[in-house]
């Protein structure tokens, strides 16, 4: 029988295969090598990337292939089909530093709570440098995600959570999960490292979200987690202007019709 890998990376991949052994390339050179690699197919369509996943074969990285269901219900099918103890979820498009996977692991074994371990970022592609995101904390985490989708857990924590919720979308299932492992009481440890490499398209830089959807994403973080948004209802005004100017959001006006709820 051969010994479950430390660490899974879940690789989702919908219409992007030509970036996707980019991305397993910097996986397996990692410094930290007792890892497997599993790459999701959400149902993709276009014949390039087809091609390329049927003729997937890596070192230490299986294929897993579902009907299309969105990027929180891709990486729950490869989560759940995991033998690590450790979950690192990575967009197919984007890349990880060599160091990274080994440094993240070490803040485990420092911290018996740590939940959570993300590092600084950079962008490339259509857009380059650094990619400055807000400090975390748990009133900020309230406001708005500041840890991106490729952090370290574990994948019992993920089991205890119930994994992404797939009735999100745009980002907005990494928000929440977050929240939800941080309700475990669990701490966040952000590494100085410049570890993540987050790839910017023509595309996602022109996109926007529509008001609307925006709202009624917002209305059901604030439903599932009353804790955090009681806590924004709770601040002093003064200090939560601050944080809204900061992150540059209305968010403040709906909590405080809601009454934090």
């Amino acid at each position: 029988m051969m010994p479950m890998p430390e660490v899974s990376v879940i690789i989702p991949c919908y219409n992007q295969g030509q970036y996707l052994h980019e991305a397993i390339d910097s996986v397996l050179g990692q410094t930290f090598s007792d890892l497997e690699i599993i790459v999701v197919d959400d149902g993709s369509s276009d014949p390039a990337t087809r091609e390329v996943l049927d003729a997937l074969n890596r070192t230490a990285t299986r294929l897993l292939r579902r009907k299309n269901g969105g990027l929180a219900a891709a990486r729950n099918s490869g989560i759940n089909a995991a033998h690590g103890r450790y979950i690192l979820p990575l967009d197919c498009d984007d890349r990880i530093a060599p160091d990274y996977i080994r440094q993240a692991l070490a803040a485990f074994e420092s911290d018996p709570l740590c939940g959570i371990v993300y590092c600084r970022a950079e962008k490339f592609g259509a857009e380059q440098g650094t990619w400055r995101l807000p400090p975390f904390s748990r009133l900020r985490m309230g406001l708005g995600n500041v840890i991106f989708c490729s952090a370290l857990y574990q994948k019992s924590d993920w089991q205890r959570v119930g994994g992404y919720d797939e009735n999100l979308q745009r980002g907005w299932e990494d928000w929440d999960f977050w929240l939800a492992l941080l309700e475990l009481g669990l701490t966040v440890h952000c590494l100085p490292y410049v570890g993540f490499h987050y790839r910017k398209s023509e595309s996602s830089m022109a996109s926007s979200m529509d008001p609307v959807l925006k709202a009624n994403l917002h209305r059901q973080l604030m439903h599932k987690h009353p804790d955090f948004f009681g806590l924004l209802s709770r601040t002093p005004q003064p200090l939560l202007e601050i944080y809204y100017r900061m992150a540059g959001s209305g968010i403040y006006r709906r909590i405080k019709r809601s009454g934090g709820r």
